[in-house]
């Protein structure tokens, strides 16, 4: 089953929502102001993303909303550092949506070509 972590009044977060939808295809949508991502979902999203795009610092960078308001907070840390300020200020911090197929697979933002392989 696919889950989407973001926030409802994201509007990627409804497109990915209604893409999975008009193709039937299952969600787990867990909405990130009532409960927020696990370290162990957050450290299975980072490696799936790590797989992807070649390491855990890339995948940590790509998950960074680089358009949030709180993005300096964390611009200019350390790698070390940046995943624990990602993961403790993920409301703030992280792009949305974030979306896992299972333990192996998973994006970050709209990735409607990625997706279509999860069918």
């Amino acid at each position: 089953m696919v889950q989407i972590f973001g926030t409802l009044k994201n509007f990627d977060v409804k497109t990915a929502q209604r893409w999975f939808a008009e193709r039937r295809i299952p969600v787990q949508f867990v909405d990130l102001k009532e409960k927020e991502i696990s370290r162990g979902e957050f450290d299975s999203v980072v490696d799936a993303l790590a797989r992807d795009l070649g390491g855990r610092d890339v995948a940590i960078e790509e998950m960074v909303d680089k358009k949030s308001k709180d993005y300096a907070s964390i611009a200019y840390l350390d790698d070390s550092e940046k995943a624990d300020k990602l993961f403790e200020n993920q409301l703030r911090l992280l792009k949305q949506p974030i979306c896992r197929n299972g333990k192996t697979a998973a994006t970050v933002g709209l990735a409607q070509k990625t997706w279509e392989g999860w069918k």
